[in-house]
Parts: structure tokens; sequence; C-alpha cells
């Protein structure tokens, strides 16, 4: 929480720098390193129990409600020779884009409020859909809970799993085709005050209802980026065009194919409506001419940006509840942001799973703790981030001052410096002391 780096790094601030030893009444200079480290491992043993607790409590002291449980998961990378000791490092596909090293991954489940409920620690390259059962039923949900997810994880098989054991979700679909009857839509606002248009369409089957949404600033983002990716790609392949008329260049078929085939990966979004043509010489091996015709494909990205579909089986819900209850989903994102960023999550050195496991741990109860102070301040209009509070938490200090007495033994006071007003405000929000550690004197 208050300084996120390695063991050896937090045993050298603990010695040195922090007055959480003084505040603890605990000797950290006497401590061993491998303390730690130990630390770690006995936390991660006890690992369901203390976040079965630790929610509980919190459920107590925020009165929150158990019916909604959003999920998601999020990977984090590794440095150093990890993927040899360590059975859950594999390679995949990471959000910091940094697939060259090995990857852990996070699954979360939380109340609406972003508090974790509970977390697993998967494989790097894991399948996103086929969590949810595990995390689930470890959580022992009541009946009739909402589970929010996106779409990575909202597979048919997942939807009839929750239907099974009698729980309703809220999800994006994973159809590829976008529609939407613009005219028949009713308009809110959202929090940001843009127009979102939402449209309840025909139910699919009796257990489910399906809502259209579109956003027209979102849709103009949206198709901006296609525009720009429309035109890096066709310059590509005009590059290619222009290559066929000079020597020494690729233009036998099987390279050209490989070439564009590796364009159309690259420009995936957009490379799906173009038409392309090779015209070949007499051999048939050899490419003379290349032509390409864009046709968008009708319900799709290029015709319908920003149109996406919400499925959920509160069919008695209205249009807008279920959007301003899906929308919670991007709080998850602020949560795996704080991990990573507030909290030190990323990157991980150590090369044993367990240990691994422990480092992610602790940053997810580090979480815990800071949300459980962001709450409380948030109830008092303080909305800060948790990197901006550290920073003002960090204006006060505990110093000691040293003075000669006349009777040649030396007086040693140590108290904590003045609190500017910002902290102060924290501080009778909180209720808690302005002086941390009170006044010590010391004569030897």
């Amino acid at each position: 929480m208050c300084a996120p780096r390695s063991e050896r790094a937090t045993a050298q601030w603990l010695k040195s720098k922090s007055a959480l030893g003084e505040l603890l009444e605990y000797n950290f200079s006497a401590m061993p390193l491998m303390q730690l480290y130990r630390a770690s491992d006995r936390l991660l043993a006890k690992k369901s129990m203390i976040e079965d607790k630790l929610f509980s409590r919190v459920q107590d002291l925020f009165e929150l409600s158990s019916t909604i449980t959003l999920y998601d998961l999020t990977n984090t990378y590794m440095e150093g020779e990890a993927m040899a000791k360590n059975p859950k490092a594999k390679r995949g596909r990471s959000k910091e884009k940094r697939s060259d090293s090995p990857l852990i991954t996070l699954g979360a489940a939380l109340d609406p409020s972003g508090f974790l409920k509970r977390t697993e620690i998967f494989e790097g390259n894991v399948n996103e859909a086929s969590t949810l059962p595990k995390i689930l039923e470890q959580l022992q949900a009541s009946k009739n809970a909402t589970i929010i997810m996106d779409a990575g994880i909202a597979s048919e098989e997942n939807l009839q799993w929750l239907l099974e054991n009698n729980y309703n979700y809220l999800v994006v679909s994973r159809e590829r085709k976008r529609s939407m009857d613009k005219e028949k839509a009713i308009t809110i606002q959202s929090a940001g005050n843009q127009n979102i248009h939402l449209h309840r369409q025909l139910r699919s089957h009796e257990e489910e209802i399906k809502i259209a949404c579109w956003s027209e600033q979102r849709e103009a983002k949206e198709k901006g980026i296609i525009s720009t990716k429309k035109t890096a790609f066709e310059s590509a392949l005009n590059n290619i065009k222009e290559g066929l008329q000079k020597p020494r260049t690729t233009k036998k078929q099987g390279s050209l194919n490989q070439r564009i085939g590796r364009l159309k990966e690259k420009y995936k979004t957009v490379s799906g409506h173009y038409h392309i043509d090779l015209e070949l010489d007499e051999s048939k091996t050899i490419v003379t001419e290349l032509h390409w015709k864009y046709q968008p494909k009708q319900e799709s990205k290029a015709t319908d940006p920003d149109v996406y579909t919400l499925r959920t089986t509160h069919k008695d819900w209205g249009d807008e509840k279920i959007w301003r209850t899906y929308t919670m989903l991007n709080d998850l994102e602020s949560v795996f942001r704080s991990l990573k960023y507030d909290l030190g999550m990323r990157p991980i050195y150590h090369r044993q799973e367990g240990r691994c496991d422990g480092h992610i741990f602790i940053t997810v109860l580090a979480y815990q703790a800071v949300q459980v102070i962001r709450r409380q301040l948030k109830e008092h209009g303080i909305n800060s981030s948790w990197t901006s509070l550290r920073e003002i938490l960090n204006q006060q200090h505990r110093i000691t001052a040293t003075f000669k007495q006349r009777n040649g033994k030396t007086l040693h006071i140590r108290q904590s410096t003045k609190q500017e007003e910002e902290l102060s405000h924290i501080y009778k929000t909180l209720n808690i002391t302005s002086s941390p550690g009170g006044l010590q004197k010391v004569v030897n």
C-alpha cells in the first residue's frame, strides 16, 4: 500500500526509511529478509479463508449486496527465467503488449462497489471462457445472483451453465452481426452526458432478452479508427501493386499471397471487407497486376460502428437499468489499473510458482485495504486516486531532534511533523489522530 516493491527493497525500506515499525511497535531492523518471503507463503496457504473473512467483514462494514457479481480476467508479465520453475508462466496475449515475456493470469470476481469477492490465479495462456465455473463454485454465490461479464467469457457453454445453476446473467453478445433500428430506440444520457440509444429486440429464446446499444459520440470515434486502418491497409496494398512494375521485387503468386495474408492479419479490423484479385501471366505463377475493392459487410463494425448487443435473463428490467448495470463492468478496468500501477502487481520477478502467486495475493490484499479507505473517503466527497492520496499522506514524517543537556546527557525528542491542511482533512474524515506515534522522549 505505502511503497510497493520487492521483498528485498521492502526490507530495506522498513529498516531505513519507514516509521511503520515504530507505529506497530515492532523492530524491523532485527528482521531477517527470509521472514518476508515466509510471510508470503503463510498468507497464500490461507488464501481462501482470508478472502472469505475479509469480504464478509467488508459486507458488514458497508452493507454491500451480494446479488451482483462482476467477473473478468487480466494478466501480468514476468521478468527473468520464470518459465523454468513456474508451470503457470505461459506466453500468451499480454494486455500490456508484453507478449515477449511469460504471463500469469488473475481472475477476479467483484461486487458492484469494487471489492474483491474471490480471486484465482491461472496460466498465462488460459482460455478466458473456461475459468468462470471454477470461480463461481468457490464463491457459493446466492441463487438468482446476477453475473456480469464481457464477451470473452460469455460463451454459450458458460451461459448455459449459469442457467442450469440458477444464476442470472448480463453480458455483451459475441455475435459478429450488428443491427439496430435506430428509429425505434429510446435515448438516455450517460454519466458523461453522452446520448445512448437503446432498442429492445425480439427474444432469442424464452430465457433471455436482447438490448441493442449505440452511442453517437463513440460511433464518431470508431469511424475515425476504421478510416485510419483503411488508409494504412490500402497504402500497403498500393506498395505491393507498385512493386509489380519494378525490377528485383517479389512477383511470385505464392510469396505475394503470404505477404497479403500478413497484411490482412495486421489490419484484420478492416481487411475482411476487401475483395482482392491477382492477375497472373501465362505461366500462372507470376503476378502482373493487383486489384482491390472495398465492400463493407452489412451489420458489421464497418456499417454499424459502436453498435453492440446486451443479453440478459432479467426480462423484467427496463432497458435503461440493463445498460447502466452492465456499465459497472467498466469499473473492473480501474480495479486492474490500480492493482498494476498503484500497488505494484507488475512485473513479477519471482521464479517459483508459490512466490509468484503470493506476490499477486499480497497485491490483492493491499487493494482491499486501499478500497476500504477510498470508500470511506468517497462518502465525504474525496475521490482521489490511491496514487494521489499516497502523495498527500507522504507529506508527514517522523523526525528526531537531539539536544545536549547541561548535565552532559543527550535528549532525543521524536514526533510527527505538522500535517498540511489537505492531509488534516483526510485524518478528520477517517477519524484518526493527526499526530501518529505521539511524542517520545529519550535521555541517554
